[in-house]
């Protein structure tokens, strides 16, 4: 039950099989949330620009446009740039799922699926904000300066477009600066995962983010064998 004057989150729900989509609307409604649907990649493009929903379910295997192109036009667009993306799909293969997690996506969960799981990890994607009550909401590093309440990252005065988990990646590392973080602790603490998935998806995402970093970069750390560290070069 939602609490009196709680906003409902909007989720833009993008598959070409009926069956699917009223599975995944009906448990999301049951949820508490809003669904919109599209049945293809153009009205898809169409609809998150429009409606800037909180959060898109994006199966792969689309007409028109299929899902790959179209999380990365929703990650060149700057008003759809930060709206996590979690791919749903049939594909289970390996270089499916990296690809799909290089062009941008969020998460990636493989069909058949449990509608309960599926909400899951909804629920936690939506719930990564920024946390009440931090020691601190901006943290300067030399000309990297990363905005925690406005979820803004710039190196020297230019904004760097990041996904949310790229953002919270970058946070948890520049928070606990100094300190090695395990792949599988990264994965507790910025996907929320309590079972351990590919702590593939972990290097993926770092890949991608010291591509978005350029010369930032150098403030993070590979530590072989373990995981990452956010030095203060």
């Amino acid at each position: 039950m939602l609490c009196k004057g709680h906003v409902r989150s909007k989720i833009l729900v993008v598959d070409d099989e009926p069956e699917a989509v009223e599975l995944v609307e009906f448990n999301l409604k049951q949820a508490g949330y809003d669904v919109v649907t599209a049945v293809d990649g153009t009205e898809a493009l169409k609809k998150a620009r429009t409606v800037l929903p909180g959060l898109v379910l994006l199966d792969l295997m689309l007409p028109e446009v299929d899902g790959l192109e179209v999380c990365k036009m929703l990650r060149r667009d700057p008003a759809t740039a930060g709206i996590p993306i979690i791919m749903v799909t049939a594909k289970a293969a390996e270089i499916d799922r990296i690809l799909g997690l290089e062009l941008g996506a969020d998460d990636y969960i493989t069909k058949p699926f449990s509608p309960r799981e599926l909400v899951l990890r909804v629920k936690k994607m939506l719930q990564r904000g920024p946390t009440a009550g931090q020691e601190q909401d901006t943290f300067k590093f030399g000309e990297l300066v990363i905005d925690s309440p406005r979820h803004i990252v710039s190196w020297r005065g230019k904004q760097i477009e990041l996904t949310a988990t790229e953002f919270k990646l970058l946070l948890v590392l520049a928070q606990r600066r100094g300190r090695v973080q395990s792949r599988e602790q990264l994965l507790r603490d910025v996907w929320e995962y309590n079972s351990l998935i590919d702590t593939r998806t972990v290097d993926t995402h770092m890949r991608r983010l010291r591509e978005k970093l350029g010369l930032a970069a150098k403030f993070l750390d590979t530590v072989r064998g373990v995981g990452y560290r956010f030095v203060e070069a």
